[in-house]
């Protein structure tokens, strides 16, 4: 049988050397109530589950263990949360709305890790990743490659919070799932993203040759987006220069820049929203550090930082600027 949250519990508890009276003293809530829980008898809330994967130390690990709500799917309005229901009842009777309804919901998540980061998204993320899976194990017919199209992008997602938590082996794995969702669907947006996010956990391993294959296996995708493989090609370069191999780095850093034009009269795809040209300039400063030239590496990543939309200001994911702009200037 799985393990659940009561089993979970009870091994990160042990595992703290903690006993059930010391740690319901610090959450703080009733010794019978960790025992019920422990037990299964008694339902948790989220509020005490946070509280206790806090105490143990657990990292957000114990609160993937928390029961998924029943169609857990954002922020939607009644009709499609209604469409959504009635598809997961009947998957042979699935319509585009009830898809279309299952991208808008991923798509407030998204949004939401700039604001929360990963860990808190991560238990609803991986259940609602389940449900879409499950449901385009029923589908066939001619909807079933734009669900195909849905379910990657919902598996590449719970992949790059994996990815941004620093759990590897899973972002790798359900990065490998979603992509091979995405050749199904013939996307090669998302096939291509999901090889990029291979190449950024590459960079915080910090495999720089891991990083280039990464990030050009993604460049050479077909069906990438421009933006895409500026992005790529601009964090390959990167890695080049980590293995201090300066003229191929600077070749990728000229063949982004001869596409900024190109990719100025298309928006990034809706998958890839964050593929600005002010989000580019973080990576080239990351570059461009990486070649030892600092003052071009504090220019880009201020001016990335500074232009970045208030949304993003804080999110997780800027503190590898923020760490390379206090590096380059510190060098320069």
């Amino acid at each position: 049988m799985p393990e659940t949250f009561g089993d979970a519990l009870r091994r990160f508890r042990k595992a703290a050397g903690l006993s059930q009276p010391k740690l319901a003293a610090r959450v703080p809530i009733s010794v019978s109530s960790i025992s019920r829980y422990e037990s299964g008898l008694q339902a948790i809330d989220e509020h005490t589950a946070a509280r206790l994967d806090d105490e143990l130390g657990a990292h957000g690990r114990l609160l993937e263990y928390l029961p998924p709500k029943t169609l857990d799917v954002g922020p939607l309005n009644a009709d499609q949360r209604d469409r959504i229901t009635y598809s997961v009842r009947f998957p042979g009777r699935i319509d585009e709305a009830a898809i279309a309804a299952l991208a808008d919901s991923l798509a407030a998540q998204r949004r939401l890790d700039d604001v929360l980061g990963p860990v808190p998204l991560i238990p609803a993320s991986l259940a609602q990743t389940g449900m879409v899976t499950d449901l385009l194990k029923e589908v066939n017919g001619p909807l079933r490659q734009q669900l195909a199209s849905v379910a990657s992008e919902h598996v590449q997602f719970a992949g790059w919070l994996h990815a941004e938590a620093r759990r590897d082996a899973e972002a790798v794995r359900l990065l490998g799932q979603a992509e091979d969702l995405a050749d199904e669907a013939e996307d090669g947006t998302l096939a291509a993203q999901a090889l990029n996010f291979r190449g950024y956990l590459a960079r915080q391993q910090g495999r720089p040759r891991a990083m280039i294959r990464g990030f050009l296996t993604a460049y050479h995708t077909p069906g990438a987006h421009v933006a895409q493989r500026i992005g790529d090609a601009i964090q390959a370069a990167q890695g080049y220069a980590r293995i201090e191999e300066a003229d191929a780095a600077r070749r990728l850093l000229d063949t982004a820049d001869g596409m900024l034009d190109e990719a100025a009269r298309d928006e990034p795809p809706p998958t890839a929203y964050w593929l600005t040209p002010t989000f580019h300039r973080l990576n080239s400063g990351l570059a461009h550090l990486a070649l030892g030239e600092h003052s071009e590496a504090v220019d880009h990543i201020s001016t990335g930082l500074s232009n970045l939309p208030e949304d993003q200001q804080g999110a997780e994911w800027t503190q590898e600027y923020r760490a390379g702009l206090d590096q380059a200037k510190a060098a320069s």
